[in-house]
């Protein structure tokens, strides 16, 4: 295991011991690695960018939806290529978007090495500058804010960690920064539209394709959602790993 950044990125694919590379992570980066690796003739795989979606059905169980997004939306602390930034209500189904925020804002912020911590620390001061940023560009471009984690209540020996609570956004538009960057925080952009047809075309027009979810009591609106969705990983009732 080593550890740093562009100066061992840039060793590991110039280096003639390794003939591949594998990397998972953001767009930039890994353009990098697989021009860079594919001028020294190494096998590159890359799986660049994520902004994974799950649609809720009216006819779904409220209190699996609310349970299951926020796991999925605010677990490692949204800091996972694989968790929900994204849900989309169908109909009805948006009423139970302020159930999420209220179940969200009972998450304990704190060290990850305090046994009752839901949300742990974000990576880098870095990291929880931009998420910050990315908050307050929802405000600003129109997003309804139902629950904002900057500044989280902490511990007096945790006060200049890098935490960024549970964020919840309605109303969210595509063309907003919270929508179409991955912001790789504890932050979920609730959509709401008409219709399931409407909800497919919507997740299937994003770039960022890693995995999606449907939650549904139908057998045929499940069947449909796996045969029309584009994304790469897909769970019924259970969001993606």
């Amino acid at each position: 295991v080593v550890h740093g950044g562009h100066d061992t990125v840039n060793f590991l694919c110039d280096n003639e011991h390794v003939k591949a590379v594998s990397f998972v992570g953001g767009n930039a980066a890994g353009k990098h690695i697989y021009e860079r690796a594919g001028q020294n003739g190494k096998r590159a795989q890359c799986n660049l960018g994520a902004k994974n979606h799950a649609i809720v059905l009216p006819d779904a169980d409220p209190e699996s939806v609310v349970n299951q997004l926020v796991g999925a939306s605010c677990g490692a602390a949204g800091q996972r290529c694989m968790a929900i930034s994204v849900a989309v209500f169908v109909g009805a189904s948006k009423e139970w978007i302020p159930k999420i925020a209220e179940a969200a804002g009972k998450l304990r912020v704190g060290p990850g090495n305090a046994s009752e911590t839901d949300v742990g620390p974000l990576i880098s001061k870095q990291a929880q500058q931009r998420v910050e940023q990315l908050i307050g560009s929802g405000v600003d471009e129109g997003a309804r804010l139902l629950l904002d984690g900057r500044k989280p209540s902490l511990p007096d020996a945790n006060q200049d960690g890098y935490f960024v609570g549970p964020t919840i956004f309605a109303e969210v538009k595509r063309g907003m920064q919270i929508y179409d960057n991955e912001i790789f925080g504890p932050v979920l952009a609730c959509v709401e539209v008409d219709s399931f047809d409407e909800a497919i075309k919507f997740v299937n027009e994003n770039p960022f394709g890693n995995g999606t979810a449907v939650f549904t009591r139908s057998g045929a609106a499940a069947r449909k959602f796996i045969d029309e969705i584009e994304a790469g990983q897909v769970g019924v009732n259970v969001p993606i790993p």
